[in-house]
């Protein structure tokens, strides 16, 4: 395992040296030009702040748990190799490209939208589609994460040698953990405490967290039980997680309409170092592993072009594996609130290009957590890709000589960290294109946008969800193929409006090549799944004599987003077409 990840780094190292630098040289990235953040300064939504503490905050954002389910469930379903080839190949040459070139529009769009600089490049038209495409995928984000989330603050993991970690401890902990940012934030704000100095008093507080919580778990099954919504244990642990989903949901609301210095930034710059510790601390617990011949490979590299549950590895490891390799949530991200961050041009490279390399190192250490475990291990029975990687990362950590307690703890808590920088965004993400739709600005548009973000998902958490054999499974589990899929092709819509901007503002040859055939990829992987998987849910409708009603909601939406993308499709060739007897635009927008 020690071997793979050291190669793994090391090309993504040598991508980050070579083809960084040269995709900075192609998108003309110049520090004499004002960046959004300093010329529309407004300290709510707009404040420049530097490269590292806005590294820290967009890695938080855009790795969540979407690096780590999504190569574990791949890596069980075709084993490890084609997960890592994959992570690879889509990092340097797709993600990383899509990141920056979707952070650059934006900035050089005034820090609007992706949608905004498919307006201005394209049509009206694809405007409203591209929103409209992108709400849709947001739901389908915040519905996997939360129930992922949710679940694990239900139950008790059993770590061996009679020891157990409570998930209502780790929902302490991260109650703990989202009190110490806004603590953080509101001293910054009123005193002059450094950023440094912040970071060296609270982050070890983000430590202390994950010992206090076990200490004093909430354990919302007795709570529902006490409160008479559940008689039993089944139905306590179902009502558990349903009241987590809608508590999560909440926390959305009020986090997606606070000022960013108030939670996003102090929260997003100590979830990004939590994301160094975990990631440093796993890398270094491979290190030491091996030396103690301790972590030998037991999972298969390859287990067919065909998973057992029928899947095949083309299109579907390519929608499974998203973060981490490329993802169209990224996009969202940068154009969303980083750009409204960045503080000179250059930063994009380090940022947007250097998060996704990051992403993707985080990526292989959770495909390490699976290499780790012969086919037979009892982990592996339920398929909880946050219970995998807790114990993978949990058994790194333990090379050290750190209480097998702790450091599952310390993983599972480190898994929802990176999800409540997701959940909050999304929803924030949500409202600023609920606001544009509307046109409805002020405190009612704010507010108005939220709740109608979140209400969605809400919508999709209640519901009793079946799979294809008509099995009741959890949420995520059915959201996650769905999830892959539409954020995929949101991936392959970015890539589309970026690279009609760089021909329209370029017209270079080079264009074609370094954003054109991912765009071109993209579609073709993303389309196909969802072909696969809509066709997959008709099926079951047909054959199925009692059809639960959020079944047909799927069916609806995955058949929208097809059409939707088909339709930016052609406003893209049309576009094109009429672009192509007229001069290069400007590369800056006017005002």
């Amino acid at each position: 395992m020690l071997g793979i990840f050291v190669v793994a780094a090391i090309i993504l190292y040598a991508a980050w040296r070579l083809y960084g630098p040269l995709l900075a040289r192609l998108l003309e990235l110049d520090n004499t030009r004002e960046t959004p953040a300093v010329t529309q300064c407004d300290h709510l939504d707009y404040e420049p702040i530097e490269p590292n503490a806005l590294l820290s905050q967009h890695f938080s954002a855009i790795a969540a748990a979407g690096p780590i389910v999504g190569p574990i469930v791949a890596g069980i379903a075709f084993g490890w190799l084609p997960a890592v080839l994959w992570i690879l190949v889509g990092a340097i040459f797709v993600g990383g490209v899509h990141d920056i070139t979707a952070l650059v529009a934006s900035i050089r769009h005034k820090a609007r939208s992706i949608a905004e600089v498919v307006r201005e490049h394209m049509s009206r038209r694809a405007f409203l589609l591209f929103l409209s495409f992108v709400w849709l995928a947001l739901v389908y984000i915040v519905v996997a994460f939360t129930d992922i989330t949710a679940r694990a603050f239900v139950g008790q993991i059993d770590i061996g040698n009679g020891e157990v970690v409570s998930g209502g401890g780790i929902a302490s902990s991260s109650l703990i953990y989202l009190l110490i940012p806004i603590v953080m934030g509101i001293v910054m704000r009123y005193t002059k405490l450094s950023l440094g100095w912040a970071t060296v008093i609270f982050l070890p507080l983000v430590g202390l967290s994950v010992y206090a919580g076990q200490l004093i778990p909430l354990d919302m099954e007795k709570f529902v039980t006490w409160m008479g919504w559940a008689t039993t244990p089944a139905q306590a642990k179902a009502s558990a997680i349903v009241t987590w989903d809608l508590l999560l949901l909440l926390y959305c609301c009020i986090a997606s309409v606070a000022p960013m210095w108030l939670l996003l930034q102090p929260r997003g710059h100590l979830g990004g170092y939590f994301l160094y510790v975990a990631l440093i601390g796993g890398a270094a617990g491979l290190l030491v592993g091996a030396l103690l011949g301790q972590q030998p490979i037991e999972y298969p590299a390859f287990r067919g072009w065909t998973a057992p549950n029928g899947d095949m590895i083309f299109p579907i490891l390519f929608i499974t594996i998203a973060c981490g390799a490329c993802s169209g949530f990224h996009a969202l991200i940068a154009s969303g609130t980083t750009s409204k961050q960045l503080r000179v041009e250059t930063d994009a490279k380090v940022v947007g290009y250097g998060a996704m390399l990051l992403e993707a190192l985080v990526a292989i250490l959770s495909l390490a957590c699976v290499m780790r475990l012969a086919q037979g291990d009892p982990v592996l029975k339920g398929g909880e890709p946050n219970l995998i990687y807790a114990t993978g990362l949990g058994s790194f950590l333990q090379t050290f000589g750190i209480p097998a307690t702790f450091a599952v703890s310390f993983a599972l808590m480190a898994f929802t960290t990176f999800v409540y920088d997701t959940l909050d965004v999304c929803t924030r993400l949500g409202r600023y294109i609920i606001q544009e739709l509307t046109g409805w600005q002020g405190t009612g548009g704010r507010w108005f946008g939220t709740l109608l973000s979140a209400a969605a998902p809400a919508f999709f958490v209640t519901q009793q969800v079946t799979n294809m054999k008509g099995e009741v499974v959890p949420s995520w589990k059915v959201f996650w193929p769905l999830f892959g899929a539409s954020n995929q092709l949101l991936a392959a819509l970015t890539l589309l409006g970026v690279t009609v901007w760089l021909w329209q503002t370029r017209r270079a040859a080079w264009v074609w090549i370094v954003t054109g055939i991912p765009t071109v990829f993209m579609y073709t992987m993303s389309i196909w799944a969802l072909v696969v998987m809509t066709g997959g849910t008709w099926k079951q409708i047909q054959a199925a004599e009692k059809v639960a009603p959020v079944s047909y909601v799927i069916l609806t939406v995955s058949s929208l987003l097809m059409v939707l993308a088909i339709l930016m499709l052609l406003e893209a060739a049309l576009a094109l077409w009429n672009s192509r007897q007229k001069p290069a635009l400007p590369a800056v927008a006017p005002a």
